[in-house]
């Protein structure tokens, strides 16, 4: 399939994606992917663009007003919703680690919250500066180093001097959440440099505070996951009438700063140095 050679813009920053975003997913994780969303509004995402991790596609479908080229996912499940949102021109089932696709294929790769997951992902950072092209982008967000000091619970036990109970919350929070690595900005630095990238710019986001929203979600989100089990839909009646506390509760964290020195997670957005192959 030949790729599309443009440069798209992701548009302007007019859209509400907190609501975009809440009346679809459980509240959550609407609140996360609505601030990260925002984040692309003011970036230039050149053509050829490739998603490494593009899941179910509903990130993206609410995110670009543009179709990404490629997106690919080793689920196979979340994979076929992707071809469905009409997202990106072309999906493909194969792991991070082996893009069929030659050297120097696409301008940009994004991955949103996706490097988290996977055990090994110093190949994918391989793979990713194989097919992109010197001098262009690789874009994608990860929780941090701060991720699981910030829990609130476990913050909780070690105030009561329950530190093993403090440290097994976090490592069953870290558990459920699938996360094969919550690292600093220097071990990512080094990860990038080893495989051919430059750090342009990098910000921790979502407070603590907004942080705790997301904690909690996990658990008062059981309704919204009765739901979908039965329904196949997140939120059965999606209108502010019934959707406003929690819209309520999740506006003021959508709007606050993007950068928070405390944040649990951290945007990156590196280069591929010129004249590395």
């Amino acid at each position: 399939m030949e790729i599309n050679k443009t440069k798209p813009r992701t548009g302007g920053n007019e859209k509400d994606f907190l609501w975009i975003q809440i009346r679809e997913l459980p509240y959550f994780r609407a609140l996360l992917r609505a601030v990260e969303a925002k984040f692309y509004q003011d970036l230039t995402v050149e053509a050829p663009v490739l998603d490494i991790g593009c899941g179910d596609g509903h990130f993206a479908s609410r995110t670009f007003d543009f179709q990404i080229d490629v997106g690919i996912d080793p689920w196979e499940g979340p994979l076929r919703e992707a071809a469905k949102t009409d997202a990106y021109r072309l999906t493909i089932h194969c792991e991070g680690a082996d893009i069929p696709y030659p050297d120097q294929s696409f301008q940009t790769v994004i991955s949103n919250s996706v490097l988290e997951h996977i055990p090994d992902v110093d190949a994918v950072m391989a793979e990713a500066g194989r097919v992109i092209k010197p001098g262009g982008s690789f874009i994608f967000c990860v929780p941090n180093h701060q991720f699981l000091g910030n829990l609130s619970v476990s913050n909780f036990f070690d105030r009561i001097g329950l530190r093993f109970a403090a440290n097994g919350y976090r490592a069953f929070f870290n558990r459920i959440s699938r996360h094969h690595h919550c690292d600093d900005p220097e071990t990512w630095r080094a990860r990038l440099e080893q495989n051919g990238f430059e750090i342009v710019h990098w910000w921790h986001y979502f407070s603590p505070a907004a942080f705790h929203t997301l904690e909690w979600g996990h658990y008062f989100g059981l309704p919204a996951w009765i739901c979908h089990f039965l329904t196949g839909k997140w939120i059965l009646f999606p209108y502010r009438w019934n959707l406003w506390p929690v819209e309520r509760l999740c506006r003021r964290y959508y709007e606050e700063p993007a950068e928070q020195e405390a944040g649990s997670y951290t945007f990156y957005i590196a280069r591929k140095k010129e004249g590395r192959p």
